[in-house]
């Protein structure tokens, strides 16, 4: 059980968040935020969309039977997934988790009514109802873990787009030529300072494989150059492009979530400095660069509460 205050009415949904790396499942209260019970699994999306699909549905089935030992009714099912999500609950893309186009909806709804909707809309649906979001009226909300994403969010409702592919803050390439000899260039940030990139270019660098962003940090803590340098220039970069997103939204504060997005040290402080350096309004550099509050709870705890929309809806 978490910390925040619970009520004498509490509301039960399931949260599920489907992400590259883990998939979190939880029981919350929608009222105040509080988690009854929670289970974890590795997602392994590399098997394919129907493997992934499966093992989702058993942790949900599993954290059912959780709750209805402690008399806790589960009133709908949120499925959060790193893939775009249209309006309809139908995910568009396969980036990660190959569940373009299918129907993931219908395997839940023998536990309960179930929706779809972005990890990064999730998240920050929770963040602005219980974390760190709550004093703003705006607030663009960046995910940092396995890919990167974003969200603006506004009177805490976050803006999906025409389409719903509003988060899409990483993934494309910036392309230049050089001045010099004409090279190209194609940047992806993705590729350069999320998880599985720091682990990629430390690999390289160093002439050894490490397997996990964890053991990059470890790395760093060791006094390695090739860690400090990884870590450095990918804070770097990110800093870049949030400083290129809070100069086109001008939010009230930024708010950062996913697992190395919370993680602090080097990579955070780097971020932080090269956005404060990147971002154009003096009026606007000072604002707050917070981590998120609920850490790798919050898409969990956000599709809950997107998914107690489905009974008020009802």
């Amino acid at each position: 059980m978490n910390g925040r205050q619970r009520t004498n009415y509490p509301r039960w949904c399931l949260g599920l968040d489907v992400g590259g790396t883990k998939t979190l499942g939880g029981v919350v209260d929608v009222s105040t935020g509080n988690i009854l019970a929670q289970r974890q699994i590795p997602t392994r999306p590399e098997r394919g969309g129907e493997a992934v699909l499966r093992d989702t549905v058993r942790l949900a089935e599993e954290l059912h039977a959780a709750s209805e030992k402690e008399g806790a009714a589960i009133e709908a099912v949120g499925i959060a997934v790193a893939e775009l999500v249209d309006s309809a609950g139908v995910v568009r893309s396969a980036h990660t988790i190959a569940w373009r186009g299918m129907d993931v909806r219908r395997p839940f709804e023998h536990i309960a009514p179930a929706i779809v909707e972005s990890d990064v809309r999730a998240a920050a649906l929770a963040e602005a109802r219980y974390g760190a979001g709550r004093p703003f009226r705006i607030f663009a909300y960046v995910s940092v873990g396995t890919g990167i994403s974003s969200c603006l969010v506004q009177d805490g409702v976050p803006f999906a787009g025409s389409r719903g592919n509003a988060l899409v803050l990483a993934s494309a390439p910036f392309t230049s030529v050089c001045n010099q000899c004409g090279s190209r260039q194609d940047h992806v940030l993705e590729d350069f300072a999320a998880g599985p990139a720091l682990v990629a270019r430390y690999s390289a660098l160093a002439g050894r494989h490490v397997a996990s962003g964890q053991e990059v940090m470890a790395a760093l803590a060791s006094g390695d150059p090739d860690a400090r340098y990884v870590l450095s220039t990918a804070g770097e970069a990110l800093g870049n492009s949030v400083a290129w997103l809070v100069n086109v939204l001008d939010p009230d504060a930024v708010v950062v979530g996913g697992g190395l997005g919370v993680a602090g040290g080097l990579y955070w402080d780097r971020f932080v400095t090269s956005a404060r350096q990147h971002i154009w309004s003096e009026a606007t550099r000072g604002l707050p660069i917070l981590r998120a509050d609920l850490g790798a709870e919050s898409a969990c705890i956000g599709a809950s509460l997107i998914a107690s929309r489905v009974v008020a809806e009802l």
